[in-house]
């Protein structure tokens, strides 16, 4: 299919990029700001779930009722999502709409009313947001494995730590939006029904006249990692098993095939996590791995769930699993991890939201935005002998392991010089 990228830098810094569905009578799109959890200063993890949701509370000259009902009126469907290195607010909607919507997103960038009362009910969301995580054991074993797994700050949680939002103040707020609200370094992304040039006018006239948030952007600093392994205890008849692995990071040019590899894992109820762990044995009732990338690093991730009394050869299994990969895969193990890539992608080339999102997040991971055509053909490139040398050149050597329940989990690690492993005792 043919595909056209359009792209404009803005004399500021701010690059808006674009790409058009013609069969599609929607837009999307995003605005990337330069204020993840890996960027907040020490002390105030969460501000980013905080600011995602206060900065709707009123801008421009609409309280946080009328910005509502405008954004409403528009029919809207709004999305926003702090990572490690940006929040990212954006929306989906008929194409008529966009130049609308585009001025007030404008106004909440800009002009955030950033009320003290309005603050307040963003902090307490937030803090539930935390608190409703005890009822989703899943989703916090992975939040606390990429906090273990990544080093500092890159692993900082992006919906918060208790303590810190509890003493975050709405002076403290202001100053970080302020901080890290530059436009230089602010990515937008659309993707459908538009028109370019019609969009670069009105992003010139809305953005490059404010010189009140172009500060450079807060240096950060790298600490290394601790534990290898953390256990939460929790009464619970179940035990959440997380473990991640190091990989190579998007940019490299061995991507595509460490996501084969994965898709090798777990691409479906034929991959060998599934068919090992659960259908063979018996051990869990959800197993699935993934590939996972910042930046500055990237991993394998894999959750289970299971009970206490399979928790310990659950984990056995799936390390196994990992470590076996590289003795060798079949010729249809591979074709059907690659046509389960590409039906993915082909699913995320009808949606202009995942376009939009794709566009941005390659722009800023890798300074340019690959075409679909492009990921296609890289993951055809892909063979049995191209993901076998990627797997010895890249062994699985260690795993960051956190379990959830009532039983820790005994882990084994080979030893340099040694083929044989010895069990880990527990400290």
């Amino acid at each position: 299919m043919a595909e056209k990228l359009d792209k404009h830098i803005l004399k500021n810094g701010m690059v808006v990029l674009g790409e058009p569905m013609e069969t599609v009578a929607s837009a999307a799109f995003g605005f990337m700001l330069p204020a993840g959890a890996a960027l907040l200063p020490t002390g105030c993890c969460g501000a980013g779930s905080v600011i995602a949701d206060w900065i709707f509370r009123g801008a421009g000259d609409k309280n946080s009722r009328q910005l509502s009902d405008a954004l409403d009126g528009l029919g809207l469907h709004r999305a926003s999502s702090v990572s490690s290195s940006h929040i990212t607010i954006g929306a989906v909607m008929e194409a008529d709409n966009l130049t609308e919507a585009l001025d007030l997103y404008a106004d909440v960038i800009l002009e955030g009313k950033l009320e003290e009362e309005q603050f307040e009910l963003a902090k307490q969301l937030a803090i539930d947001e935390v608190l409703a995580l005890d009822d989703d054991p899943r989703q916090k074993v992975m939040l606390k494995l990429k906090e273990q797994f990544y080093p500092p700050p890159w692993g900082r949680s992006t919906i918060g730590e208790i303590e810190e939002l509890k003493t975050l103040t709405a002076e403290k707020t202001r100053q970080i939006i302020k901080d890290n609200f530059n436009l230089s370094q602010m990515i937008f992304a659309v993707a459908g029904k538009y028109d370019f040039n019609t969009i670069c006018r009105q992003m010139e006239d809305l953005f490059e006249t404010d010189p009140l948030v172009h500060c450079a952007p807060c240096p950060v600093t790298q600490t290394t990692k601790a534990s290898k392994y953390t256990h939460l205890n929790n009464d619970g008849a179940q035990v959440h098993i997380a473990l991640m692995t190091k990989t190579v990071k998007p940019a490299d040019e061995d991507y595509y095939n460490a996501r084969v590899a994965v898709s090798v894992l777990s691409g479906g109820m034929s991959a060998r996590l599934f068919t090992e762990v659960r259908e063979k044995r018996g051990l869990c009732y959800a197993i699935r791995a993934q590939y996972h990338g910042l930046k500055e690093a990237a991993g394998i991730m894999c959750y289970a769930g299971t009970t206490p009394e399979k928790g310990q050869e659950t984990f056995d299994v799936i390390t196994e699993q990992f470590n076996r990969l590289g003795e060798g895969i079949s010729k249809e193990e591979i074709e059907r991890a690659k046509v389960g890539l590409k039906a993915s992608l082909i699913l995320q080339s009808e949606s202009s939201s995942s376009r939009a999102g794709g566009i941005g997040r390659d722009y800023y991971m890798l300074g340019r935005v690959r075409s679909l055509d492009e990921i296609k053909s890289k993951i055809e490139q892909t063979s049995v002998d191209s993901v076998l040398s990627f797997l010895r050149n890249n062994k699985f050597k260690s795993f960051t392991v956190v379990t959830i329940g009532p039983k820790k989990i005994k882990r084994k690690k080979k030893k340099a010089t040694e083929a044989t492993e010895n069990t880990e005792k527990d400290k």
